[in-house]
């Protein structure tokens, strides 16, 4: 079975949403959206209280070379903008407030095009205009991944349909109600690349994703296509998805220290990128919206969630029957990589794809011990590092060591901490040393 080395096999815990199809959440009263929701530089509000927008309009420009535009998420009033605590990192960021008017009014700019006779350069940039970002959680703006440099060929275009963190259905439920529209983006994708392979990778967890990508692939497909398109069933193992472990597990290319895909002739997309793309390069539509796991134990009733970005998250919990008890973690996107949050009140992102409501038995953290040695986070780490060294290094302030030792190559999946049985916080080091080493290159250079 194709995989990768390294891994876990946490509890998936996604028995309670993986066969509850898509509801829309009805509009909310009022959206916050930030203008930081991007890798990149933020985009600048061109909008001010008082005026009126469409569902569409943009609001934030896109502002350097890595950055998106943002656009209002419904028609209504701007009725604030303003600096706001941003929902995970916490720094202040500019923050556009809308009340709906309830009439969801479509901008001018959005309807059917000729899609199919657009230029490469036309898809992509159709792709940026709308906004699309990488919505597995990383968040990178889609159409710098879809303009590598001239002398990055890039052969393969690969397409994650792994979700492999636990808890987490929406990707799931995209694949198997929207199949048509994943291969449809899947394929302007490749078009705008010009590349000769096109792979969607699937878990075998989920057999039914897997079937029907492959029934809907000749009705979708064209026989003018100019690549090859396979769908492959691959390994469930925490963490799949990550891109270079796909990249290992599909195509058996190994990304160098410090790459990136291009590198080794790949781009990586998640099937819910390929739908918003499709939605950008034939309709025009900008990522206003996402499908949202709403899940976890303190969750009355756990859905699956078409959801408006700007979104309170209270909404989607309320809609959910609200919580079964008082939560005692609440966390945006998984439980290996997601991050907690303080509140219900922040809005939904683009690179929102779950909320998870923990209650107090599965929240509970173990006093962490010291380390036994025992060298369970080395064979759980999927990009081959020592974790158990890092993590000595950091402790003695050994910053240099530790990039030495490659610390940067973290990809922070959390593995190293899930197998430890001291229960040593590991990922939290490495992303304080990441940080640390990264600030002091900039005020290097």
């Amino acid at each position: 079975m194709l995989s990768f080395r390294g891994g876990v096999h946490p509890s998936e815990n996604k028995h309670s949403t993986r066969h509850l199809a898509v509801e829309t959440l009805p509009l909310p009263p009022v959206v916050f959206v930030p203008m930081s929701q991007h890798i990149g530089a933020p985009a600048k509000p061109v909008v001010e209280k008082g005026a009126e927008v469409r569902t569409g309009t943009v609001i934030g420009e896109a502002q350097g070379r890595v950055s998106v535009p943002v656009h209002a998420p419904l028609s209504g009033t701007v009725t604030g903008v303003t600096e706001m605590p941003h929902p995970l990192a916490g720094n202040r960021v500019m923050t556009v407030v809308i009340e709906s008017d309830g009439k969801d009014t479509p901008d001018t700019g959005i309807g059917e095009r000729a899609a199919d006779d657009f230029t490469p350069e036309q898809r992509i940039e159709a792709v940026r205009a709308a906004g699309v970002v990488g919505m597995g959680g990383a968040t990178f703006p889609t159409f710098f991944k879809l303009s590598p440099p001239k002398e990055k060929r890039i052969d393969t275009l690969l397409i994650n349909g792994c979700e492999c963190e636990p808890f987490l259905t929406a990707d799931h439920r995209v694949m198997l109600e929207q199949p048509a529209e994943v291969v449809d983006g899947a394929l302007l994708i490749a078009r705008a690349l010009g590349v000769e392979n096109l792979i969607i990778g699937v878990e075998d967890n989920k057999p039914d994703a897997v079937e029907t990508l492959r029934r809907i692939l000749p009705s979708v497909s064209d026989g003018a296509q100019p690549c090859s398109i396979r769908i492959l069933a691959l390994k469930t193992l925490y963490p799949q998805g990550a891109e270079k472990q796909l990249i290992k597990a599909c195509l058996n290319r190994e990304v160098p220290s410090g790459g990136l895909p291009m590198d080794v002739g790949c781009v990586v997309q998640n099937v819910g990128t390929a739908v918003a793309v499709r939605d950008a390069v034939r309709f025009g539509r900008p990522l206003i919206e996402r499908v949202t796991t709403v899940t976890g134990p303190a969750i009355t009733e756990p859905k699956n969630l078409r959801v408006r970005i700007g979104t309170p998250v209270k909404a989607l919990v309320d809609y959910c029957g609200g919580y079964r008890a008082a939560p005692a973690k609440l966390i945006m996107g998984g439980p290996m990589m997601g991050i907690a949050v303080a509140s219900d009140e922040i809005p939904v992102l683009k690179g929102t794809s779950g909320v998870l409501a923990l209650d107090a038995d599965t929240a509970a953290e173990l006093e962490d011990h010291d380390c036994i040695r025992c060298g369970r986070c080395i064979k759980a780490c999927p990009m081959g590092l020592a974790p158990q060294r890092l993590y000595y290094h950091i402790l003695r302030k050994r910053l240099e060591a530790a990039e030495r030792d490659h610390v940067l190559d973290c990809i922070e999946c959390g593995c190293c901490a899930w197998t430890c049985p001291a229960k040593i916080r590991l990922v939290h080091h490495f992303k304080f040393a990441k940080s640390e080493i990264n600030a002091r290159k900039r005020r290097a250079g």
